[in-house]
């Protein structure tokens, strides 16, 4: 299983994320994507919905450093050692990779990506979840 490093953006791969999270339930799974990909497009079983950027006016959420600090410091898990490890997904891996470095500029230590995202890139017909993502990968998930 791979290590987490601190005070790096530590990337995963879907499988990767599932088998830390299936290991150890101190792991926080956090999908930072908009309320509508969230709720309609379906999300990780678990996971945890703290967004990045929302609508309407799809601006960086000023709120979601201290968002995720309070999911650490309101019990889900204990912050020692720099707190549990969070992992976050996003669609296709690039917004947690700004949400991830936002977090670690606060000063938050084990921080994880889902690189290929929860559906992927596009694949040559610009669908979804066909070429990578946490869906491709017939990993564990749910809509509302």
């Amino acid at each position: 299983m791979k290590k987490i490093k601190e005070n790096i953006l530590n990337e995963l791969s879907p499988i990767e994320a599932y088998e830390i999270l299936d290991n150890d339930s101190k792991i926080i799974l956090v999908d930072i994507r908009a309320n509508m990909e969230f709720l309609f497009v379906g999300h990780p079983k678990g996971a945890i919905h703290v967004p990045w950027i929302d609508e309407p006016d799809w601006t960086v959420n000023k709120n979601f450093v201290k968002e995720i600090r309070q999911l650490i410091l309101g019990g889900v898990c204990e912050q020692s050692d720099g707190g549990s490890p969070i992992i976050l997904i996003c669609r296709s891996g690039k917004r947690s990779v700004d949400a991830g470095n936002a977090l670690l500029e606060a000063g938050l230590r084990n921080i994880c990506h889902i690189s290929e995202g929860f559906e992927g890139e596009l694949d040559s017909q610009h669908h979804r979840s066909s070429v990578g993502g946490w869906r491709y990968h017939d990993l564990p998930w749910e809509q509302c």
